[in-house]
């Protein structure tokens, strides 16, 4: 019996292996470096915990650039955090595929027995455990492989959608400022038209008019706030900030267009070559390949079983010997087993098919979007705001030469206004649609160096004409519905 028990028992120690549970992140790590530029951390209770949480410090205590809140969210966030030990779960599966199951040791005594009580002793090991151990790790190995992907495309993930979070904040935050703008103009426009109406010069139907517009305006205001605080939160959440963190705060202002863009061929052949995600499904057709192809080499044998025997008579008289034990496959043969992991792998490669074809269609939509933003962009900046401010300037000059009145000029004012806050939408979705972009091919699109001069002054947009300091009853000439003196 002990020389059946000792390869058994060497078996088992050469199966034995430890839970690494760091291991498949560094590969993570690496992997982010390079896509994005950004580090990620897996809190396990070291000194580099300590150093990350100075990171974060650090980061808080500054305005936060996009780059800045996308290393925020990747260190702080709590939700990516639980994501991590899905690798210390693979991880745990991959160190269970090696093992060998344990023997199983089994007695038996009988009383009475004379001279001797009669005992009998059996120990059985699986033998298809050893044969097929280096086929059932390949399997596990590829299903950790998958979620290592896995992982790293959640993080990715993480990453762009806390980028166009930012960008969305900014857009909003740049649309208040500009909301505030015009109801500076509305409200000076209002209090214009009370002064000349006390004065007999307009028309009730035009002060109301003027007043109704001046609380549009307001609402205009706060729903835009409204949008603003929104977009606040989503990006507090991205970033993870716990009520123990300070406050944040962001750049004012959107960055400017880069100066040129990639094509869309070679946008899809990056996205197919990079997407984790389009990987991992890759990953999970070789698994389940695999475990098909283990499938069908076990299950016709079953579980057979090898072991050693030894048995004592009650006359004293003691046998031992080797032992087997096979299963017959008479009622089941294993044709449903196989027929199911078919059934899976087809399923995966239809699924990796699938994928395939979205992963064209994010990057096309996401690089249209893209696209017709930064015509209206450009559009808005070469064109359409040179002729506002173009307007604005000679309805001035109209206006100090007394040929047009103030709520002309207010209302050709707030037209300019308009026309950055539609440049400021088109500049928000641009960003945005760049980063469902980067998010749509798996990693960060290739910027030019000069950029195309595409800032709005802000002077050009946010600046209120002063109401005027003469006398309320102006001159009749160049006035219209708005105007002055000769509309009673």
């Amino acid at each position: 019996m002990r020389l059946m028990v000792l390869p058994t028992a060497l078996l088992a120690a050469v199966g034995c292996a430890r839970s690494n549970r760091d291991a498949g992140f560094p590969q993570v790590q690496q992997v982010v470096t390079e896509r994005i530029g950004q580090r990620v951390h897996w809190n396990n209770g070291s000194e580099a915990d300590r150093q990350a949480q100075e990171r974060i410090a650090a980061l808080l205590s500054r305005e936060l650039s996009a780059d800045d809140a996308v290393a925020l969210a990747l260190l702080n966030n709590a939700q990516l955090q639980a994501t991590y030990e899905d690798l210390g779960v693979s991880q745990a599966d991959l160190v269970q595929a090696g093992l060998l199951r344990n023997p199983v040791l089994s007695a038996e005594v009988r009383f009475p027995g004379r001279p001797r009580l009669p005992l009998e002793i059996d120990v059985t090991q699986s033998v298809l455990d050893l044969i097929f151990l280096p086929l059932r790790r390949a399997v596990a190995e590829s299903e950790f492989e998958a979620t290592r992907l896995r992982v790293t495309d959640a993080v990715l993930d993480h990453a762009a959608r806390t980028r166009a979070a930012y960008y969305a904040l900014q857009g909003a935050k740049q649309t208040v400022e500009l909301r505030r703008s015009v109801v500076d103009a509305t409200e000076a426009a209002a209090e214009a038209a009370r002064r000349i109406h006390a004065a007999g010069n307009l028309k009730k139907f035009d002060l109301e008019a003027q007043q109704a517009l001046a609380e549009q305006t307001q609402l205009d205001l706060t729903e835009a706030q409204v949008i603003e605080a929104e977009n606040r939160e989503q990006l507090e959440r991205l970033m993870g900030r716990r009520a123990d963190q300070p406050n944040w705060t962001i750049a004012a202002r959107l960055p400017d267009l880069p100066a040129g863009e990639s094509s869309e061929a070679e946008l899809e052949s990056l996205a197919i070559a990079q997407r984790l995600d389009l990987a991992a499904a890759r990953q999970e057709v070789e698994s389940l390949s695999r475990s098909e192809k283990l499938t069908r080499r076990t299950l016709p044998l079953g579980d057979v079983e090898v072991g050693g025997h030894m048995e004592r008579e009650a006359d004293g008289t003691t046998t031992a010997g080797p032992s087997v034990s096979v299963p017959l496959p008479i009622f089941d043969q294993g044709q449903a087993a196989i027929a199911r992991v078919e059934a899976l792998r087809r399923q995966s490669e239809s699924r990796y098919s699938a994928m395939e074809v979205e992963v064209r269609s994010d990057v096309r939509r996401a690089l249209s979007r893209m696209s017709a933003a930064r015509r209206r962009a450009e559009r808005l900046h070469h064109v359409v705001l040179p002729l506002r401010r173009s307007l604005t300037d000679e309805a001035q000059k109209q206006f100090n030469g007394m040929l047009i009145g103030v709520f002309q000029l207010l209302e050709i004012k707030q037209a300019e206004i308009e026309a950055g806050r539609e440049y400021v939408r088109a500049m928000t979705d641009y960003w945005i649609a760049r980063s469902e972009l980067e998010r749509a091919i798996g990693s960060q699109l290739p910027t030019v160096a000069t950029p195309a001069p595409t800032t709005v002054p802000a002077d050009s947009v946010t600046a209120t004409p002063e109401p005027p300091n003469a006398p309320v009853t102006q001159p009749a000439s160049g006035h219209h519905h708005h105007g002055g003196a000769g509309h009673d």
